[in-house]
């Protein structure tokens, strides 16, 4: 009996960018996330099928066996843990760089430098608290889930840690990179146990990936 393998995307970039991926492993998904209601996705593959999660979630379906394996940015990895995880590729897609960022005028140069308490308001908690950390800057770390840009605008912080593209969000909210913390990509990442139990089916495609994902260098 053939085994059927799940694989956890999220929409979006990671999904687009994906895509051509998986054609080189010959599996193409024949519904678009964006305009189908389904959440899992059939491929033209019988026995490979595609989960629909949100982009922090696939680390969780994936180390619990719930997804075989699944793509995931780095920064999701770097909060999550990595418990039970093989990560054997970086893909090289959904490329960014988590930064610092300050309202356009304030100092933070000098604040860092006099030693002041900054409050800090990010998604990435665990990454912010190990960069602030390795500095010796002493803050005060305030979690958000959403429209990062908007807390120092409205007083709720001094800083932002997030991921930034192209910058446009940041100068059209009068905000400026200060610090760059650590460029950004996704991985795959596969369950260890489905890396053992359904090595034969997996391993072809995990090969076929990596090699298309060269080419993202």
């Amino acid at each position: 009996m053939e085994q059927q393998l799940t694989l956890a995307l999220s929409k979006g970039r990671i999904f687009e960018e994906t895509l051509p991926l998986l054609q080189a492993a010959g599996i193409t998904v024949t519904e678009d996330p964006e305009s189908s209601r389904k959440l899992i996705l059939p491929t033209n593959d019988p026995q490979v099928r595609v989960i629909i999660v949100r982009a922090s979630d696939v680390p969780t379906y994936v180390q619990y066996g719930a997804a075989d394996f699944g793509v995931a940015g780095k920064d999701v990895l770097l909060e999550h843990g990595g418990e039970g995880l093989y990560q054997p590729i970086d893909l090289n897609i959904a490329k960014c760089r988590m930064s610092v960022a300050v309202q356009a005028g304030f100092d933070y140069a000098s604040a860092v430098r006099h030693g002041a308490r900054l409050r800090v308001a990010t998604k990435y908690v665990q990454c912010a608290r190990e960069h602030f950390a390795a500095k010796g800057v002493h803050v005060d770390l305030i979690k958000l889930y959403g429209s990062m840009e908007l807390a120092p605008l409205v007083g709720l912080s001094d800083a932002i840690v997030d991921l930034v593209s192209s910058g446009g969000t940041l100068r059209a909210n009068n905000l400026v990179e200060v610090e760059h913390i650590m460029p950004i990509s996704s991985r795959l990442v596969v369950n260890q146990a489905a890396l053992k139990l359904k090595r034969e089916r997996l391993q072809p495609i995990l090969a076929a990936i990596e090699r298309a994902s060269q080419g993202n260098n």
